[in-house]
């Protein structure tokens, strides 16, 4: 697996799934490609082996895991993925475990953030294809 600089981008892939921002949902969101958020997401999961994003106009609360995870509007809720961006204007809590992290200027982090090795996937559909995964070590941020 190719490792992610700090200004590396993840390489563009074809969005097949979008929930419009006058669109709400609830339950468990499955897609083999990559899934763009700009409505509401009211519990459950998102999981895929490719990206997700969550546009300014998300309100998502549930679970998600990943190849990437980029988000600019509301989250609250556990993410598992290779890489995850917080960008400008995006309000995240909850728990964050990762290989590769950025986070731009203007973020509200309210969160645990837990980074591994790229050796060792967090995302547990690589790690479904035979990889393995040990436990994940916890670092926790105090409250504001």
């Amino acid at each position: 697996m190719p490792t992610l600089s700090r200004n590396q981008r993840p390489e563009p892939d074809a969005i097949e799934v979008i929930l419009g921002p006058r669109a709400s949902f609830s339950g468990v969101l499955r897609s083999e490609t990559s899934v763009r958020i700009d409505g509401a997401v009211e519990g459950g999961q998102i999981e895929t082996p490719a990206n997700v994003i969550l546009t300014e106009a998300a309100r998502v609360q549930c679970d998600i895991t990943a190849k990437t995870v980029s988000i600019r509007g509301m989250y609250r809720g556990t993410i598992r993925a290779d890489r995850v961006e917080l960008l400008a204007g995006s309000q995240v809590a909850g728990v964050i475990n990762v290989v590769s992290f950025y986070m731009d200027e203007g973020v509200v982090l309210q969160a645990e953030l837990n980074m591994r090795n790229a050796a060792r996937p967090v995302n547990p559909l690589i790690a479904a294809r035979g990889e393995t995964q040990p436990s994940i070590p916890v670092v926790t941020l105090p409250p504001q």
